[in-house]
């Protein structure tokens, strides 16, 4: 049955007791065409069907996992239940549609009754400070809900619980949107904060009408125990067979377990089968005839090379399904080659491959060089001499030259193959071009092709940079191309073994030795004043910009409002830890009432003399309270932080500063950790959650991210304000924020029109704060908020439509929106 109906949520309602209300979607997205019956045993039941619709629907559904990104209408269905219906056996909803009949949900009366009065809810979060536990989450029972703790031996622990609003709950629970948002009557989301117990476990325990939940959170872990996940398991798992039957349950438990120790939880080999061309697509490739069909020269250099490798490299051009190719192949083994008869016998059966040889060994560059040589291609594309190409591959990159006729660099996305060439893995899906990023890491490598005339100005390879000879190639060629493509598909299989450095990384330290001085070389090209270091790992390096003797004022604008000291904490990490000497405070403030807080600005406009106050009466509007604090800013630089951040490496200003030395460079973001050490902020990903989120927002702080993506500075289409710093000239240039997105997502607004500006954003991840995430301004917990959210959301969508639709150009369409960890999208 075509757009079946997809039940997700099963429950009674929440004020009507002889009221069920089943929540979900049609996988067509629209009920046109369907018919919905209840039915009591025989006994068809009267039922009302409401729809929902917009961003908050799309969002929700967009977590459920791929293929779900283009839901963005949810319906209830409201069954009234007949006198005496517990007294039946099952309940059923039946979907008709054309002449098809289909069951879609059943469930037992008797497990109805059970369900009546028991409350709703679910942990969802769990922080440990300072002595003080805090477990949040949520809570709906048909009174109002109350929440207990108790130790693992029953004995209550004196807890303070808190509710607010929960636009996500009521959205869920449609019957609550008119009920008062007050905990004694109506529960949605709480936070229970005690101090910390002599137990290894607690209880939390909902309770409403004599029916409980309860939850055993284990304290040593922040987890409930795994009794308590394993029960959630098998309660989902039941309720998935109950709306999909046996079939798609055991497909989606196989599914689950073949995540299992897949990299983002996704199983590559599957991955390569749903999105690799089949052979239908890839004849049809051989019949397109191109406008322009430029001549490519694949060079490779050899080096006594295996001969079955060599042999299926051949194989793989052979297959190509763009015809147009040479391949330019420079024998540096030396006069007793082991490949001189395979060489010559290839040349005799296929014109199109041509032939250097060398009496004596060859360096790698000398060696490719050599293979450039006999190159005359209209582009030129390199491979190593065991790695293998995509059948597709050239035909990938000339339609990239017909869409962008003024590429010179092309680029793509790859992979490796295991020694055999059977196993495919580790595939990297890579940016658009990313200037901070290829100076951190040569995350170019492979296929890159390169237009002749680039490539007669910027000269061969240099064997002064041998073992990143390609990495030195690719920064001259970037300094000087018209255009830079980047072909976001898997073209380039690399053969990976253990004396490789993609495998062993210690076993080539001067290549990476020469990678560090290919970056210096071309800061010096372009007369950027900066050190490069080594990275955390070999392969990955650091920029250290120099300032100019006399360093530049940093303006430092907080917006506060009372919590003076998280403000003070933020204030003293500078002023106690900050090595960066010079720098003002502008202490934006916004209708704090506690006399306390006055009290320690005249403190401070006393101890310290560049500590400024200045006072914004209006309501709290995060866009209007920043630019008003520029107003009153002297410095050159302006750095937009939180009141409830505080900084923890001695260089963070000097690392927020130094990109903004070089000219393209508009704004700088930093790495952000909550106080557990995951991280809060590791840039902004336009498209997560429907919009934009934080990249790998939840890991923990020693993860490298993918592909070393958490610990090198590159470049991004925005970063958080929560700590971000601006040169005042593009700050003015671009009109400062907006003062209609009052608090949500101005400052990706901001950083988007600093892109247009043609500046780019940077994510520097040696700028390190932690980020205690919104204490002053609390919870968006009233509908009033959350309706200001919605709008602002929605202002957002049609202002910047094309990059929504378009995907982040430093993202990849081949990774999820659903989660932050740059997860492959199935």
């Amino acid at each position: 049955m075509e757009r079946l109906f997809i039940v997700t949520l099963a429950r009674f309602h929440r004020s009507r007791p002889d009221i069920y209300v089943l929540q979900g979607y049609f996988q067509g997205n629209s009920i046109a065409g369907s018919k919905m019956k209840a039915f009591m045993d025989q006994q068809e039941l009267p039922m009302e069907v409401t729809m929902r619709e917009g961003l908050v629907i799309r969002q929700k559904y967009m977590h459920l996992g791929t293929g779900m990104d283009h839901i963005d209408r949810e319906y209830d269905l409201w069954i009234q239940l007949p006198e005496g219906w517990d007294a039946h056996k099952r309940l059923r909803l039946v979907q008709n549609q054309s002449n098809d009949s289909k069951c879609v949900f059943r469930i037992r009366c008797s497990r109805l009754l059970k369900e009546q009065k028991r409350p709703s809810g679910y942990l969802e979060t769990y922080h440990e400070n300072e002595g003080k536990i805090a477990v949040g989450g949520w809570a709906v029972g048909n009174s109002s809900c109350k929440i207990l703790v108790t130790g693992s031996d029953g004995q209550k622990i004196k807890t303070e619980v808190t509710w607010h609003y929960r636009q996500d709950i009521v959205d869920n629970f449609p019957e609550l949107e008119d009920a008062p948002e007050h905990p004694e009557e109506n529960s949605f989301g709480f936070e229970a904060t005690f101090s910390k117990p002599p137990y290894r476990k607690i209880n939390l325990i909902m309770t409403a009408e004599g029916q409980r939940m309860i939850y055993s959170v284990n304290l040593k872990k922040g987890e409930k125990n795994k009794f308590g996940q394993t029960q959630s398991y098998i309660t989902k798992g039941i309720a998935y067979f109950r709306r999909n039957g046996l079939e798609r349950t055991l497909k989606r438990c196989l599914e689950k377990l073949l995540q299992k120790g897949n990299a983002g939880g996704v199983n590559y080999s599957k991955w390569r089968r749903e999105h690799l061309p089949d052979k239908e697509e890839l004849a049809a490739q051989t019949k397109n005839v191109f406008l322009y069909q430029p001549l490519i020269s694949i060079v490779v250099p050899l080096y006594r090379t295996p001969l079955e490798y060599l042999k299926e490299l051949v194989a793989s051009l052979e297959d190509q399904t763009y015809r147009r190719w040479e391949l330019c192949l420079s024998d540096g083994s030396g006069e007793d080659s082991p490949l001189t008869g395979y060489l010559e016998e290839l040349q005799r059966k296929e014109s199109r491959i041509k032939v250097v040889s060398s009496d004596c060994p060859l360096g790698i560059s000398e060696n490719t060089n050599a293979a450039l040589g006999i190159a005359s291609g209209d582009f030129v594309a390199f491979a190593d001499h065991d790695d293998l190409l995509e059948a597709f591959a050239l035909y990938e990159c000339v339609k990239t030259i017909h869409k962008y006729s003024n590429a010179e660099l092309i680029y793509s996305d790859e992979d490796k193959v295991s020694m055999n060439g059977k196993e495919f893995f580790q595939p990297h899906f890579k940016s658009d071009f990313n200037i901070d990023l290829l100076c951190s890491m040569n995350y170019f490598c492979h296929l890159v092709m390169v237009k002749k005339e680039l490539l007669q100005k910027v000269g061969g390879l240099d064997s002064a940079y041998d073992g990143a000879q390609d990495y030195d190639f690719v920064l001259r060629c970037v300094e000087q191309a018209a255009e830079i493509c980047h072909v976001p598909k898997v073209l380039y299989h690399w053969r990976a073994h253990k004396d490789s450095t993609a495998e062993n990384p210690e076993s080539k330290r001067y290549a990476f030795e020469a990678g560090k001085r290919a970056v210096q070389a071309h800061y010096d090209r372009r007369g950027i004043l900066a050190q490069v270091l080594m990275g955390e790992y070999p392969g990955l390096y650091r920029t250290i910009y120099q300032f100019p003797e006399e360093k530049p004022l940093i303006s430092i604008i907080i917006p506060n409002k009372d919590h003076i000291r998280d403000l003070d904490k933020c204030v003293r990490s500078i002023l106690q830890n900050s090595s960066y000497p010079n720098i003002e405070f502008v202490i934006v403030e916004n209708n704090s009432i506690q006399e306390e807080t006055f009290v320690y600005y005249r403190r401070m406009e006393v101890e310290c003399p560049n500590f400024h106050v200045a006072v914004w009466e209006d309501e709290f509007d995060y866009s209007s309270i920043n630019n008003y604090g520029v107003e009153f800013a002297a410095g050159d630089y302006l750095l937009f932080l939180n009141n409830d951040t505080e900084i923890i490496n001695h260089d963070c200003l000097e690392e927020l500063l130094g990109p903004l030395m070089r000219e393209e460079v508009g704004a700088v973001g930093a790495r952000l950790y909550y106080p557990d050490n995951t991280i809060q902020h590791a840039g902004v990903i336009i498209g997560f959650g429907g919009i934009a989120g934080h990249a790998f927002q939840g890991s923990s702080r020693g993860d490298n991210g993918y592909f070393s993506r958490i610990i090198c500075q590159s470049d991004l289409s925005a970063v958080t304000a929560a700590c971000m710093m601006v040169k005042r000239s593009v700050f003015e240039a671009v009109g400062g924020f907006d003062s209609t997105l009052k608090v949500a997502f101005n400052d990706v607004d901001f950083c988007l029109r600093v892109r247009r500006l043609g500046k780019l954003v940077v994510y520097n991840p040696y700028a390190e704060l932690y980020h205690y995430e919104s204490k002053s301004r609390g919870y968006e917990d009233t509908p009033g908020k959350i309706a200001r959210f919605n709008k602002e959301a929605d202002d957002f969508l049609k202002r910047w439509p094309d990059i929504l639709q378009n995907g982040d150009p430093y993202y990849n369409p081949n990774l999820t929106l659903d989660k932050p960890d740059f997860s492959i999208k199935l």
